[in-house]
């Protein structure tokens, strides 16, 4: 049996026993150079960096494109540090989820230090400023999710976290991105060195986001005389500070107790699944799949690893922007999201399972195929009907991604917008289409409403994902009942209307009544759902 705290150069071969690829490098000579001349920090220290960024890192370490490591900066929960990163030296094991059922193990050795940086850690904080003021720091990136950049509720208005951050300044920020503006201020302070501010998060324009909110905070800091005009200066100047826009695109699930068990059979030993206090998943191993993507808008003004000799492509904000539509809004996002919300509602506990289910892919199909297509803008980089292809054919049905419903549809009031409100909009903009003739996204819009019930397709109860304003929509919907009478239109309209969470009010683009129809027919009983979206494919179904 082998161990992530083995030495994995002298024990080389019985790593390579159990399967396991090793770094091409020294983990401390490594860590030297990082402390010397840090390059790379990166924020949020979960599965999906653990299985693609620090994996583009280690294949630069590999082939000395690059000599310093990364330094991961986890600024929610602690137990993610201290349970999971310190004990094993930073190392864990990637492991890559084959469609033919094989998995390819890494050991990945690629992250300097992580830190915890929450508000309750002041030495690490201070530990994060200090390096922010390292000239040598050439990129900052970020997979802190929808709700790490949100500093506003469902109704536009400033959280009392951001109006407490803008109110008291930098001194010890409460919110991400106040945190992170403090950061940028310190470094403005020390020299005014050059950095970008790369937001790798799934959603679209992401850096615009990073961006807006960054300004927003400084701003405000500015109004209340707590930095001086130079520092909006700095974070405006291109030459000083970019927010580069990307796409990224790899499935990676929680980790699962089934690949544990085949850790366990190949010989590797630390496969101890991880339930921390808040809840996150996390292991000494990553499991995630083969295909992926990353496209990052070629922007960084102090230079920056070679990274398009690990597989990023490397290109124009106009080109990032095309292939994120394509994926975020169109031919994956909003496809998954559909399954995450049935899923839950039917009882499924894998995508796999639901890819296999003739209902639910003949509904995906025509979402994707038949309304999200024709109105995306073909990226060049990457084919959109090839993506889709790859998407129901290969990627959703592999059994060996031990993805859920349940994981994917954390968060849906901060996703539906993004993946379901950018197509509306594009259908909005176009003088020949017309948003009425939709039914697929008012289908799974209306599934998301029944879904805020919390109550599944046989009658009983189950437990949504978590959601900042899971609470607020609930209670709206809280009081009907399936096979009762209900004023849908009192229930829903709140929801609809509300243009912070879909970007326009559906009632005026004409799709609110096939909404509440759709969610009328989802509520007359057990078996509903099912019955609705059968119903729906039998009526307009193309593929």
């Amino acid at each position: 049996m082998v161990k992530l705290l083995d030495d994995y150069q002298k024990d080389a071969p019985a790593f390579h026993r159990a399967g396991i690829t090793v770094p091409q490098f020294d983990q401390d000579q490594m860590i030297d150079a990082t402390e010397k001349n840090p390059v790379w920090v990166h924020f949020g220290g979960g599965n999906l960096f653990r299985c693609f960024h620090s994996m583009i890192a280690q294949q630069l370490l590999n082939s000395g494109d690059l000599q310093s490591g990364i330094i991961v900066a986890e600024t929610y929960d602690d137990e993610v540090i201290d349970q999971v990163y310190h004990p094993e030296k930073n190392r864990f094991l990637a492991v890559e989820m084959k469609s033919d059922g094989t998995l390819a193990k890494e050991l990945v050795a690629s992250v300097a230090d992580s830190v915890y940086a929450g508000a309750d850690n002041q030495a690490g904080r201070a530990q994060l400023a200090q390096i922010f003021t390292k000239p040598s720091l050439q990129l900052a990136t970020f997979s802190i999710t929808e709700k790490g950049y949100a500093l506003t509720d469902m109704n536009g208005e400033l959280t009392k976290a951001a109006a407490a951050d803008i109110a008291n300044g930098p001194a010890n920020p409460v919110t991400n991105m106040g945190f992170v503006t403090s950061l940028l201020l310190a470094r403005y302070q020390a020299n005014q060195a050059p950095i970008a501010m790369v937001s790798t998060d799934n959603f679209s324009q992401n850096g615009q986001r990073l961006q807006d909110a960054v300004m927003q905070i400084a701003n405000g800091w500015r109004k209340n005389g707590l930095v001086d005009q130079g520092f909006l200066n700095y974070l405006a100047d291109r030459d000083k500070v970019t927010f580069p826009w990307s796409m990224i695109d790899r499935i990676t699930p929680n980790p699962s107790a089934e690949v544990a068990k085949q850790l366990q059979a190949d010989g590797f030993e630390d496969t101890a699944l991880v339930h921390t206090t808040k809840h996150t998943n996390i292991a000494p191993f990553g499991n995630t799949e083969e295909t992926h993507y990353l496209v990052i808008e070629a922007d960084f003004p102090n230079g920056r690893p070679a990274l398009e000799k690990a597989g990023v492509m490397m290109t124009d904000r106009e080109t990032v922007n095309d292939a994120d539509q394509m994926k975020v809004t169109a031919c994956l996002n909003p496809l998954h999201t559909a399954l995450a919300i049935f899923g839950c509602l039917l009882g499924f506990k894998s995508i796999a399972s639901e890819a296999a289910d003739p209902d639910l892919l003949k509904m995906i199909k025509n979402l994707g195929y038949g309304e999200d297509l024709p109105v995306v803008k073909n990226p060049g980089i990457i084919n959109p009907k090839e993506f889709i292809d790859t998407l129901v054919t290969k990627r959703l049905p592999n059994k060996n991604i031990p993805d859920t419903p349940q994981r994917i549809a954390s968060d849906t009031s901060q996703k539906v917008g993004i993946r379901y409100g950018v197509t509306l909009q594009h259908y909005v903009d176009d003088p020949d289409r017309d948003p009425a003739d939709l039914e697929f996204i008012p289908l799974v819009i209306a599934g998301w409403c029944r879904y805020l019930m919390a109550i599944n397709d046989d009658g009983t109860a189950f437990t949504p994902s978590p959601d900042p304003l899971y609470d607020q929509l609930h209670e709206y919907v809280a009081g009907i009942k399936l096979g009762e009478q209900a004023d849908v239109h009192a229930a829903l309209q709140p929801i609809l209307s509300n243009t912070a969470i879909f970007g326009n009010d559906l009632y005026e683009i004409g799709i609110g009544e096939k909404v509440e129809g759709a969610f009328a027919q989802m509520i007359k009983g057990p078996g509903a759902v099912r019955a609705t979206i059968q119903t729906t494919l039998n009526k307009f179904g193309k593929y």
